[in-house]
């Protein structure tokens, strides 16, 4: 959401940019605090919809919005990868769902298993944050996988991450949510990169957005 964050104060600003978590309602908290704090990240990214400053929604879907609609918590969604890092990559513009395009960095590469399986995502710094306090760690993840287009929007979805202390790096992708333009076409999302796609299916955190 941070990412998004940042795209929507552009969009403010330009009235072309984007902004970088979901019931209705307070939860019954699980004992496992892993399963809380998916909770709680649901929770405040259904509050950011409702509220009209930070909300994508148009007026028209923001009127009735209850809550986004999310795969149970599942913690076998939560990986700890090997965190190679990649000191020597050449920043390079990431094209976007409209004209402009922005500048990121290959931070490094995640390598880890899931359903059963050994996968690689490429882990990205933008530089344009850099000159941010708040985004001085800050990591951004896209990526697809086999629900797109399906159970979760076409486009893919996004995971916000930090910098690591040592080489490991845990994603939990109960956490991907939505590019902005899942939910308003004014929006101008960073798309995923080709090789940023996961054979498999992740069904774990926000699934697609049904404005009808």
């Amino acid at each position: 959401m941070r990412y998004l964050t940042l795209f929507f104060l552009f969009v403010l600003i330009t009235a072309c940019g984007q902004k970088k978590k979901y019931h209705d309602g307070k939860k019954e908290i699980s004992e496992s605090p892993l399963v809380a704090e998916i909770l709680e990240f649901q929770e405040e990214l259904d509050e950011s919809f409702k509220d009209p400053e930070t909300s994508p929604l148009a007026d028209k879907h923001r009127k009735d919005f209850e809550g986004l609609d999310f795969f149970e918590p599942d913690t076998s969604y939560i990986v700890k990868a090997l965190f190679e890092r990649t000191p020597d990559a050449v920043p390079f513009f990431m094209p976007t769902t409209t004209d402009r395009k922005t500048e990121e960095v290959l931070y490094g590469i995640a390598r880890f298993t899931l359903n059963g399986a050994e996968h690689r995502l490429e882990v990205y710094q933008s530089l344009e944050l850099l000159d941010q306090e708040e985004y001085e760690d800050y990591l951004f993840l896209p990526f697809m996988d086999v629900t797109n287009g399906e159970e979760t929007y076409g486009g893919g979805r996004y995971i916000d991450l930090s910098i690591p202390e040592g080489d490991t790096l845990v994603i939990d992708f109960n956490k991907a949510y939505n590019p902005y333009c899942a939910y308003n076409k004014k929006y101008s999302c960073p798309l995923v990169p080709r090789q940023n796609y996961l054979r498999t299916k992740v069904r774990a955190g926000v699934k697609n957005f049904k404005k009808d």
